[in-house]
């Protein structure tokens, strides 16, 4: 590998951003490949995109002949807001699903160590946490707190955002009055459209650790297909 392909490697990496080292076999010339960019050799984009969805390398053939197609996605994120005993499990299973998870909650009382041991905590108002985490394309947002004051402003931030999934807590109905005012807050169709709600899938769950596996079975497909 050139120092030059490893500077800009290690800058993705810094930047969280997601990036594909193509590799001729034959003869080792190298290029980077940035997904969510433009990408102009377009015989590429089709593998490109599968590597960065599956999270494995491989090799693929060319018109100039084989390419190790090496895939350097960053983390995969979970946003929670919401410290609520549904996030407790969440938390839990996403962190051994390799996700680097986050809780946004101001109430002190329901945001604590004890309640969530091992996982980042931020007790700000969810716009201001919103802005400071930043989530990508590599981000999924999950609001839990039924509470308009909390979720919608996370909401409005994740929709502007390229977040590979949005879900939020809540009956048909309560997904109903969100739609309505973040369409007031002007949203279109098409975005609101990327809300999972109810959140999960629609697999009869009834606990807090039920509702969360559903959650994380509709997650994992959002991201893999």
């Amino acid at each position: 590998m050139q120092r030059q392909t490893l500077d800009a490697l290690l800058r993705a990496r810094d930047e969280k951003r997601a990036v594909v080292l193509a590799t001729r076999l034959r003869d080792g010339i190298e290029k980077l490949i940035y997904p969510y960019d433009n990408i102009e050799e377009k015989w590429l984009i089709e593998p490109v995109s599968q590597v960065v969805k599956s999270d494995k390398s491989r090799t693929v053939e060319g018109p100039d002949g084989e390419w190790f197609l090496n895939v350097f996605n960053p983390p995969l994120r979970l946003i929670l807001v919401g410290a609520v005993h549904i996030a407790q499990p969440l938390a839990r299973m996403a962190g051994d699903l390799g996700y680097d998870v986050a809780v946004i909650d101001p109430r002190e009382a329901f945001a604590s160590e004890e309640r969530f041991p091992g996982v980042r905590l931020v007790r700000s108002w969810p716009d201001e946490a919103m802005a400071e985490l930043a989530p990508d394309a590599r981000t999924a947002v999950v609001t839990l707190t039924h509470d308009p004051k909390l979720d919608d402003p996370a909401l409005q931030v994740a929709l502007k955002a390229p977040c590979f999934y949005i879900g939020s807590l809540g009956s048909k109905k309560t997904h109903a009055a969100r739609l309505e005012r973040l369409t007031v807050a002007g949203f279109d169709e098409a975005a609101l459209s990327r809300i999972h709600g109810p959140v999960g899938l629609a697999i009869g769950a009834r606990s807090p650790a039920e509702i969360a596996v559903s959650i994380l079975a509709e997650m994992t497909a959002r991201l893999r297909t």
